[in-house]
């Protein structure tokens, strides 16, 4: 690895600081302790702060020389409502909240970043620091481009990491166009009439229709769409009734929908809407659809993602970055910002846990587990793409940031 001399001799700086962040874990829109960190940090080490963009986020801005190019980076700060099972020294402090995702090992890698480039970084132009609340279902980058995250910090383009729990550490993984999913929720809401389950010829049986529609729906993933369009249709709930001999007025079933293209997300709305619909009239129940859209597929700009390629072979070595990564159907908020900007969405290998302190949960090391930790050995790797990703892209004018 070509990691950056400095960065290296701040590691127990900057690790100290993802510890403390993951002692003390805040759900979306309350990260308002971690905000308070990064916010002083940056301000400690000369940057221009702005905090509160999104409600909660934090923006920090490094300028150098006169150039017009500016690049944003990218990460995340929230955690989710899991009760941590690991017991060394920095698990959480706030019952019932935990980093389970890594936010804190995202945040800390970027802020290992900001204190390098302030302090030895060679650059012409701007950098901009973003680091955001609520990404675990929140779509803070939505709040935060909707407060005029891009209208005050107009970068050329935008980029973010998430640790990968599985691919060996310190490697990356990329792909050009869609690399996760969108998230999409609906129910849908039967009515029929009740009657006696000795009569049911007597009522409007809405158990009945909701399972008729739930197979319905499954043949829109094997017929109605292209097979090489990838896409996921799971139910996963169906609500009805509290006793064995009475047919029930209503019923409820409902679950997520994923895909890698808003066309293929179209087309499966409008068929759900449709075979809901018309499944209910064959039965004579009322249904009404609620179908709520979360967050958009994460789509990378192809040159933004040859150029971070380049920058992480840089770091890491060609061999260690797979740069046609197989894409997830898991989601990311990240999305929003691919939507107004060009840039590039990447995966930093986490392991498979030996990284984990003794004390862990017995529980695998993969995100959204009661187990889970970051490691810490990733933070150098990751500061320093930041670094060399920032600095190549501002030095670099033009269209030629991307060849």
């Amino acid at each position: 690895m070509n990691l950056i001399p400095e960065i290296e001799a701040s590691h127990e700086e900057i690790k100290a600081l993802r510890r403390t962040i993951h002692a003390h874990p805040e759900l979306r829109y309350e990260e308002v302790g971690t905000a308070k960190l990064v916010a002083e940090n940056l301000e400690r080490w000369g940057l221009e702060v702005h905090r509160g963009m999104g409600k909660t986020g934090v923006v920090g801005v490094l300028k150098r020389g006169s150039g017009k190019r500016c690049v944003g980076l990218r990460a995340d700060m929230d955690a989710l409502p899991i009760a941590e099972i690991n017991t060394f020294g920095h698990r959480s402090q706030n019952e019932g909240r935990m980093h389970a995702c890594g936010h804190d090992g995202h945040t800390a890698m970027l802020l290992g970043a900001a204190k390098h480039l302030a302090e030895h970084g060679k650059f012409d132009g701007t950098i901009v620091f973003i680091f955001q609340p609520a990404e675990e279902g929140g779509a803070g980058a939505k709040a935060m481009i909707e407060d005029g995250l891009f209208e005050q910090f107009p970068v050329d383009a935008v980029f973010g990491i998430h640790n990968w729990p599985g691919m060996p550490a310190g490697y990356f993984g990329v792909t050009p166009g869609p690399i996760m999913a969108s998230s999409n929720e609906f129910r849908i809401n039967i009515k029929g009439i009740g009657s006696h389950a000795a009569l049911p010829h007597s009522g409007r049986d809405p158990v009945f229709t909701a399972v008729q529609i739930a197979n319905g729906l499954q043949g829109i993933i094997t017929r109605s769409k292209k097979p090489i369009d990838t896409a996921v249709l799971s139910i996963t709930q169906i609500h009805a009734g509290d006793a064995s001999n009475v047919v029930p007025d209503d019923a409820w079933l409902g679950g997520t929908v994923r895909t890698f293209t808003v066309e293929t997300l179209d087309l499966i709305e409008h068929r759900m809407r449709t075979i809901a619909e018309a499944t209910a009239a064959a039965y004579e129940c009322d249904v009404s659809i609620d179908f709520h859209r979360n967050y958009p597929p994460t789509i990378n700009d192809a040159e933004q993602t040859r150029f971070a390629a380049s920058v992480m072979a840089e770091v890491v070595g060609k061999e260690h970055v797979n740069a046609s990564v197989e894409p997830t159907m898991g989601a990311e908020d990240f999305a929003f910002m691919l939507l107004a900007k060009p840039g590039c969405y990447a995966f930093l290998g986490n392991g498979e846990g030996s990284h984990r302190e003794t004390g862990h949960g017995l529980g695998p090391c993969t995100l959204h587990n009661a187990s889970y930790d970051f490691n810490d050995a990733l933070l150098s790797v990751g500061s320093t793409y930041w670094v060399r990703l920032a600095e190549k892209f501002l030095a670099i004018g033009g269209d030629q940031a991307t060849r």
